[in-house]
């Protein structure tokens, strides 16, 4: 017997439930998406360079992928609801520090712990999803990474204006309050953890007869779709401001066209929601968004002053498509919502750990070369394999074991 999730909803409390996924999401990127146009604050400030700086967002999305890659013995001992929980109280707690630990070790020891709370939602929210929506996977699952990208958007979006009230310090330490709401709104939303049953999980476990996840070849393509589609997105998140405030736009602006990226990410992800349906074959979707997100690529590298709206909106599109769309393919591998619920784990640890790579090495490009132009270029050749992967997910592959 598989065990039962501890947040099942009840019919009349799936709206509810469906609001509190809404509300963690919201909380999933805003710790990271506030640091960009804040970054030059905070270098003068801590004296750190672009390399270390980096590590703001890079320890964050490397803890998001360790966590999901341990994620299966803590849902264990944890349940859903707990794990849950905990994931949203250490975003919480981390954003709450930073309003006294202002010097660069209490800054990038809040960047590991808030990489841990985001690493346990988005490990086990998944996992809730397919269980308690099974008819509608499709639909809320691109409406909770609708939700990752509108928190950041909103982060990101109003960072310089509240870091001139309440300095860039309080500005981060912000973002602790709808983080603990939105844990309140998970406890009123799951069910009690007394309905979990960890024994027959272990013995699932204990008896599972599928082949490991890192035998499988088709599993690591998955992962490097993911890490290389993520690597967009947290590339942009780290740097589309320094480098906009770099070529001499003021920060308030940066910080908007970070948040224009983020806002046509939202719309792409709402259009996503409304039309996956609509494609069981994922690959046409997504070639569409890479196409989108390396027409966006382009534009940074030829004339970014001159085309800086139209170039924000592609990217935000490309990559608000590209990041539900990878989540769908690879829980469109396997039926059972558990077992799915691995896969998934084992694809976002892999392709977190790779997508934490991409603010680094940008990082440590602007500290040889003071300019972002080849970390533009090498994202958009990594656009063009995550096309040439994809072209395997036919439809009608067997099922992964």
């Amino acid at each position: 017997m598989t065990a039962r999730s501890d947040a099942t909803p009840a019919r009349g409390a799936s709206l509810l439930l469906l609001a509190a996924i809404v509300a963690l999401a919201l909380n999933l990127r805003p710790a990271m998406a506030a640091v960009g146009p804040l970054l030059d604050l905070i270098e003068g400030a801590t004296g750190i360079g672009s390399t270390a700086a980096s590590l703001l967002t890079t320890l964050p999305v490397l803890m998001i992928g360790l966590g999901a890659l341990s994620i299966r013995p803590l849902r264990r001992r944890l349940g859903e609801r707990r794990g849950i929980l905990l994931g949203a109280l250490l975003i919480g707690g981390a954003c709450l520090v930073r309003a006294v630990l202002t010097g660069a070790t209490g800054l990038i020891a809040s960047a590991v712990v808030v990489g841990v709370g985001v690493a346990l939602i988005q490990a086990l929210a998944p996992v809730v999803i397919k269980r308690a929506f099974p008819a509608q996977f499709g639909t809320v699952m691109a409406l909770y990474t609708t939700g990752i990208m509108g928190g950041a958007a909103v982060a990101a979006a109003t960072a310089a204006g509240l870091a001139e009230t309440i300095g860039w310090a309080g500005t981060l330490a912000l973002w602790s309050t709808p983080a603990f709401v939105a844990a309140l709104v998970w406890l009123a939303a799951s069910r009690d953890p007394a309905a979990e049953e960890p024994d027959s999980a272990a013995v699932v476990e204990a008896t599972d007869p599928e082949l490991p996840f890192w035998r499988q070849g088709r599993a690591w393509r998955l992962i490097l779709i993911m890490g290389l589609g993520t690597s967009a997105y947290t590339l942009m998140l780290a740097w589309l401001p320094p480098f906009y405030i770099d070529l001499g736009e003021p920060r308030a602006t940066a910080g908007y066209l970070l948040s224009g990226m983020t806002a046509a990410e939202v719309t792409a992800g709402l259009l996503v929601s409304l039309t996956i349906g609509r494609f069981p074959d994922r690959r046409g979707p997504i070639l569409t968004a890479l196409l989108l997100a390396l027409a966006g690529l382009a534009g940074l590298v030829v004339a970014p002053l001159s085309f800086a709206v139209p170039i924000v909106i592609l990217l935000g599109l490309g990559i608000g498509a590209i990041f539900p769309l990878s989540l769908i393919l690879a829980m469109d591998q396997i039926d059972d919502p558990a077992r799915s619920g691995d896969l998934l784990a084992f694809v976002q640890g892999g392709g977190y750990i790779i997508a934490s790579l991409s603010p680094l090495g940008a990082g440590v490009l602007r500290d040889h070369m003071a300019d972002l132009t080849q970390a533009w270029v090498l994202m958009g050749v990594g656009v063009i394999l995550l096309g040439a992967m994809t072209l395997e997910f036919r439809l009608g592959l067997p099922e992964l074991r």
